[in-house]
Formats: structure tokens, sequence, C-alpha cells
């Protein structure tokens, strides 16, 4: 009996196929910005302790970010899957309400590059 060059003898001479193995690529998920925006009334020290404490800034970045709010209009916080950054909106918007604040926040797509 010819058998294929391409198939694989066991043990005990049965026929197998050979096999590749895949090495599938898993795309990774969209991240998002979220942006604090300006406004007349959020203090600046507000931003700095949401900042430090919701996003996980050190203090120096913060100031800086705060700042980035303060003459630009509008700053990153941080980038994050989109469960993750829609969860951190709506903390930070409830906390800033508590506190008599009108702090906006919003995401938007990152672009890959």
């Amino acid at each position: 009996m010819d058998q294929d060059k391409s198939l694989t003898h066991g043990s005990e001479g049965d026929v197998g196929a050979a096999v590749q193995e895949a090495n599938p690529k898993v795309a990774e998920p969209p991240r998002y910005a979220v942006f604090l925006h300006n406004d007349d009334y959020t203090t600046m020290e507000f931003v700095v302790e949401v900042l430090t404490i919701d996003f996980s800034r050190p203090s120096e970045e913060a100031v800086g970010i705060m700042l980035r709010v303060h003459e630009e209009g509008k700053a990153v916080a941080g980038i994050y899957s989109f469960e993750v950054a829609e969860s951190k909106i709506h903390k930070v918007t409830e906390k800033a309400r508590r506190s008599g604040f009108p702090l906006k926040l919003t995401m938007e797509p990152v672009e890959r590059s």
C-alpha cells in the first residue's frame, strides 16, 4: 500500500493527517480616553482629588492635568476599555454632584497607530 508522505504514523501503524497549529491574532479591544471638562464652578482642588483618587494619578501629574483642563478647556484623565471608561465617568459624575459640582466628563475612542 502506497501512503502519502504528508501523513504521519502513530505507534500502532494508524495513519493521521499532519496538523499545523494555529496562532490566532486576537484584536485588542477598543480604548477610550476619558476627558475632564472645564467649568466655572468645580474647584481646582476637587479636580486634583478626583485625578489622584479616582484616576490613580500621582499628585504632581494630577496638578498638571488640572491646569490643562483649566487652560485648554479639557484634558485626558485616563485611557481605558469602554466598560471601565463608562464606569469611571459615572462614579466621578456622581461624586461631583454629591459635592455640589457640575464637573463634566466625556469619553472618545482612541485611534490606534
